[in-house]
């Protein structure tokens, strides 16, 4: 039975809008295939400030490309395809790579003394000088065909190609020691380093382009990770500074030396110090560990076996990358420890003053009791001395009253009458006075 296709039927949902990019992530940068003998001119350079339209600028001064559109560069990849030739542009985060894959030149083959290497280059002249950037890594990678069986002629072969007297490094690569890496990490007088491969004959163009890819970036990331080193150093006695006028805060917040005003303001200028030193330099130190991941990374890549009488590239590597990558670790460490410190310390300041509030209040609220007991003596002398005047007035309107009456003919002793209502008279005030008391405060 056929079956025919629906042109209306949809096996799956509606794809998200990012599934097509990040699928084709894993093919944004493929490996080069390089047939050997050959020569890479790698120059990798800073990007900071350098927009795209400006590469895509420069890639227009090759030979063919006036009409190369800045759109072709938005993917972050491009390869450009020439007669003899070809070249790579990668745009990274912090960094642009520049690729140049070319034949090797005849007497620059393995047996040659230090050869040139940039006069039968295909690009013109200038063009290298022109990349819009600073030059962070530069290599000369020359991959060539050798009888590997050979380990001492090999040997001296490579020894000649560099020079007499360089210290040279070496390693087999890969578990069946398919190719040599070999090279003595110094910048040239022509402001390059060189890299040396030997290949085993047969090598197909695609491992070929996986070793040289591997080499590149591991040496590329090598210096990218070591971006980090002088910020590290810069920053220690900075740390140091911290840390000694930390330790004199607390010394002082111990020993009550000094208020809590001055402490607090003289720790806050000193928070705001380490804020500012890891706001600016979190990224590097960030930046630092994901390159200094990804050279161990290319270094396990290339399966390194030991050349008798040479130091391996991933030894050189360790020994010379670890106490970098070490103090840059332990000073993020440190920075993250003179934070937590500065914490706690707030922590204790604030306790402090929280401790001393409470004693002010706690005293604010004796000397508010007092206050208020003598406010209740003072109101209670008032008051007798209210009933007093009170009483007072009553008994003097009573004795005129008295008076009165006896002027009317009555028998009445005024003074006597008054006298008799005196008791009388301060009770009924005290009561009446009781009474207003606790209208007012309800009975309490």
């Amino acid at each position: 039975m056929t079956l025919t296709a629906n042109p209306t039927f949809e096996p799956l949902p509606q794809d998200d809008a990012e599934r097509t990019q990040l699928h084709n992530e894993v093919h944004a940068r493929p490996t080069a295939r390089i047939r050997i003998p050959a020569l890479v001119i790698y120059v990798a350079v800073l990007n900071e400030g350098v927009s795209r339209e400006q590469e895509s600028a420069h890639l227009r001064r090759l030979p063919g490309q006036q009409h190369l559109a800045a759109e072709q560069l938005t993917g972050n990849f491009l390869r450009l395809r020439f007669a003899t030739h070809t070249v790579k542009w990668e745009r990274h985060t912090e960094f642009t790579r520049y690729s140049i894959v070319q034949h090797l030149p005849e007497h620059a083959y393995l047996g040659a003394s230090r050869p040139d290497l940039m006069s039968e280059l295909v690009i013109p002249p200038g063009w290298l000088a022109g990349i819009p950037g600073r030059t962070m890594a530069a290599i000369q990678l020359v991959m060539t065909q050798a009888d590997l069986s050979k380990h001492e002629d090999n040997l001296a072969l490579a020894q000649q190609w560099f020079g007499d007297g360089r210290t040279l490094l070496a390693s087999q690569m890969g578990n069946s020691s398919h190719s040599w890496v070999v090279s003595d990490f110094m910048i040239q007088p022509d402001g390059f380093e060189r890299m040396l491969v030997l290949a085993s004959p047969g090598m197909s163009p695609e491992r070929a382009g996986r070793i040289s890819q591997r080499l590149l970036e591991m040496e590329t990331y090598r210096l990218m990770a070591l971006r980090g080193l002088p910020m590290a150093k810069a920053l220690g006695p900075q740390l140091g500074q911290a840390e000694q006028a930390l330790l004199d805060i607390t010394g002082e917040l111990e020993a009550k030396n000094a208020s809590d005003q001055d402490l607090l303001d003289r720790l806050v200028a000193l928070a705001t110090r380490v804020e500012r030193a890891t706001a600016e330099h979190a990224y590097r130190i960030s930046a630092t560990r994901a390159y200094d991941a990804i050279v161990g990374q290319r270094l396990s890549e290339l399966r390194e076996r030991p050349v008798s009488g040479t130091q391996t590239i991933g030894e050189f590597m360790r020994r010379r990358l670890s106490p970098a990558m070490a103090t840059v670790a332990a000073t993020a460490q440190r920075l993250d420890s003179l934070a937590e410190r500065i914490s706690r310390t707030s922590g204790l300041l604030r306790t402090r003053v929280d401790i001393a509030t409470e004693e002010q209040n706690r005293q604010l609220l004796e000397k508010l009791t007092r206050g208020q007991e003598l406010q209740l003596r003072l109101q209670t002398t008032v008051e007798g001395l209210s009933i007093a005047a009170i009483s007072y007035y009553v008994i003097s309107l009573l004795l005129y009253g008295a008076k009165a009456l006896k002027a009317g003919g009555l028998p009445v002793n005024p003074e006597v009458a008054a006298g008799a209502c005196v008791p009388l008279v301060l009770w009924g005030v005290w009561r009446m006075t009781q009474r207003v008391r606790h209208t007012l405060h309800g009975g309490d």
